[in-house]
């Protein structure tokens, strides 16, 4: 099963564009983020229709974060996104007369919730801001 890497590819995008501190255009983000130019206006639109970021046309054009780094989380961009799934396992719906199943499933589906649970809510302490900051200290130790 394929795993749904936007959130990852959106924040790749997103840190490439703060620290290039000018706008980026779809060719060049979607290099950074090795897709399609016509992925990233998709997804850029998505962030754009929420305030994290503008475009412009013409030959200073492309996409620039608008909003404050710190004030813009992982749940927010998670969100974003269309809340896309956390986890690629599932439970087995074949036969839901079984007790058996309905018995694996039930605790399943708790296991399942609460981990989301935790994740969102780790998503919400965590800001561009911070990702940005870790990004620079690694820049910096590699740069030594």
């Amino acid at each position: 099963m394929k795993k749904d890497s936007r959130l990852s590819s959106v924040l790749h995008a997103l840190l490439h564009m703060a620290e290039r501190g000018e706008p980026l255009t779809s060719d060049e983000l979607a290099m950074c983020m090795r897709t399609n130019p016509v992925v990233v206006r998709r997804t850029m639109g998505f962030l754009r229709d929420a305030g994290i970021v503008s475009s412009a046309r013409g030959h200073a054009g492309g996409w620039a974060i608008t909003a404050d780094l710190k004030t813009v989380t992982l749940r927010q961009l998670h969100e974003t996104l269309g809340e896309p799934a956390i986890f690629a396992i599932g439970n087995r719906q074949e036969m839901p007369e079984c007790l058996v199943e309905q018995a694996v499933n039930a605790a399943l589906d708790t296991a399942f919730a609460e981990a989301e649970a935790l994740l969102l809510d780790r998503f919400a302490h965590v800001t561009l801001a911070d990702l940005a900051e870790d990004f620079a200290r690694r820049h910096r130790l590699r740069s030594h």
